[in-house]
């Protein structure tokens, strides 16, 4: 399988203006700009899509493995912060917060812990990943 996204940037790093198409067309010549990136401005930026991947990819490998072990997730909430620093990213948080009926704590701990370390996000990520994995 493979997937795409297209970039296209007009002008100077600061003042210039981009676009991010992707392949499904969720993101359509949607705007990014040194604003939306390193200020408050309107559009996306990459550190939020790279924090969208993560949390959208661990959430979902945190679902596999909990099926895998005979449990049915009720619900899987992920937030995902990416820390950027000095032109590089230098880590992603995770903070989960999942409803299993059956599941104890410290086996969700560690099927956390699994998909923490196998989501392919991660895998991808040159950086310090942690965590925080709240069972309710």
């Amino acid at each position: 399988m493979k997937r795409f996204a297209s970039a296209n940037w007009q002008g100077t790093g600061k003042e210039g203006k981009g676009t991010l198409t992707s392949q499904s067309t969720v993101l359509n010549s949607t705007q990014y700009s040194y604003s939306s990136r390193f200020e408050e401005g309107v559009g996306t930026n990459p550190e939020e899509l790279v924090a969208a991947a993560h949390a959208g990819c661990f959430t979902m490998k945190l679902s596999f493995v909990i099926s895998g072990a005979g449990f049915t997730p009720g619900n899987i909430d992920t937030k995902c912060t990416i820390t950027l620093e000095n032109g590089a990213i230098t880590s992603s948080h995770l903070v989960v917060t999942a409803s299993v009926p059956g599941l104890d704590a410290a086996k969700f701990a560690e099927m956390a812990a699994d998909a923490k370390a196998n989501c392919p996000i991660s895998k991808l990520l040159n950086t310090e990943i942690t965590m925080e994995a709240t069972l309710v």
